[in-house]
């Protein structure tokens, strides 16, 4: 089976680029083919592996066009497009319709950003690819009623197949702690790329109200500024995030680990973790590979009610604030943890057992059982296929 990749991807920094690597080389270890069509931003350049076959510039819809006339005439079998509207150029990433609208191979959709309240570019554009795709993958049961009740996608063309989860090692948290030099304290941590819209402004907060009850705490935050924001905006986010610290009082509580992390460096930093927290003000966010990654970690998690987290965190695997703003409801769900070691042990191994079933190999088998069934013809007709069991 020959498998093209439509996507962001290393060296680029940015999640579905991540995600895509994870994917192309869990799917290779099973002995398929996995080639990348990678999407360059507008002036970057990017010395890329060799498994990338063709570069596309994003802002250049001809280059969409021609990227699909050398699918067609490659051996290629099936292709998988990684969909996010800001990856994709022309207004909210049109031009990957001229790629779908030029190809002649079944493609499978994989959606990264699911809207509940999609502007009419935005619907358009998302219904296209989805009456186009063979079929189409999202990430959690909230995403695919809304590729059915939203986009008009037929609910036998739509699959559940959940994030990937790194293989980490799992290792002590005392011993960590020790190592990195922060015996005594009790760890909150968030990770990504950092920008507005991730509500760190909300986690700094946060920490202001949970310091006076536990002035242990330390919140680290994980990450290097985001690539896009450093080229438009250089610093000058972070900087405000960092005055917001002096002006809380909060350096003693708040350390910025202002690098892009390696996965062995990041697994150490998510198993010293005592809470990890995600305070993302965007209640319609679908998917968030940081979430995911603590949840396969088995961490004990507080997040804001976002789509995602609201259905990754169910039955009881994380705390969950009422509202997407409320510091003090955020830092009283910490500190109600970090206050009963039981509830913490409970919600670690809650969280451990569902992230399982998320590990990279079990996506990858998933993806590939698709792939042999788009292949052979043989769709299913019942409703949201899933390709795993959701404990």
């Amino acid at each position: 089976m020959n498998i093209a990749v439509l996507s962001t991807y290393p060296p680029r920094e940015c999640g579905i680029a991540s995600f895509s690597k994870d994917l192309k080389d869990n799917i290779s270890r099973m002995g398929k083919n996995v080639r990348i069509l990678a999407i360059t931003d507008s002036g970057a350049h990017y010395r890329y592996p060799s498994e990338v076959i063709y570069e596309i510039k994003q802002d250049e819809r001809g280059s969409f066009i021609d990227a699909a006339r050398f699918v067609n005439d490659s051996p290629i079998d099936v292709v998988v497009i990684e969909h996010e509207y800001g990856i994709f150029g022309g207004m909210d990433g049109k031009y990957v319709l001229d790629f779908v609208e030029h190809l002649a191979k079944p493609f499978i959709l994989t959606t990264h950003t699911v809207l509940p309240n999609p502007n009419f570019r935005q619907k358009w554009i998302m219904r296209g690819l989805g009456s186009k795709a063979a079929a189409v993958a999202c990430m959690t049961r909230r995403s695919a009623d809304l590729l059915e009740g939203i986009y008009c996608i037929p609910d036998n063309k739509i699959y559940v197949i959940p994030h990937g989860v790194p293989a980490f090692k799992n290792k002590s948290r005392d011993k960590l702690k020790k190592s990195y030099g922060y015996s005594g304290r009790s760890i909150v941590s968030t990770f990504g790329l950092i920008g507005p819209g991730k509500g760190i402004e909300n986690g700094i907060r946060c920490i202001g109200e949970l310091a006076p009850s536990h002035p242990e705490v330390l919140y680290l935050v994980l990450g290097e500024t985001h690539p896009a924001l450093v080229k438009q905006f250089g610093e000058s986010y972070r900087d405000s995030l960092v005055k917001l610290v002096e002006h809380l009082g909060l350096k003693d509580n708040i350390e910025f680990i202002n690098h892009y992390l390696s996965m062995e460096e990041l697994g150490d930093y998510l198993y010293m973790t005592d809470v990890y927290l995600t305070p993302y003000p965007n209640r319609s966010q679908a998917v968030s590979g940081t979430l995911t990654y603590a949840v396969g970690c088995g961490r004990a998690i507080v997040s804001t009610p976002y789509d995602y987290a609201l259905d990754i965190l169910s039955n009881n695997r994380g705390l969950i604030s009422e509202n997407t703003n409320s510091p003090g409801e955020l830092a009283g769900l910490i500190g109600s943890i970090l206050d009963n070691p039981t509830l913490k042990r409970g919600l670690e191994s809650r969280a451990a057992k569902r992230g399982k079933t998320m590990t990279w190999t079990n996506v990858a088998k998933q993806y590939i059982n698709l792939m042999g069934v788009l292949i052979q013809g043989n769709m299913r007709g019942s409703k949201f296929g899933s390709l795993v069991q959701t404990p």
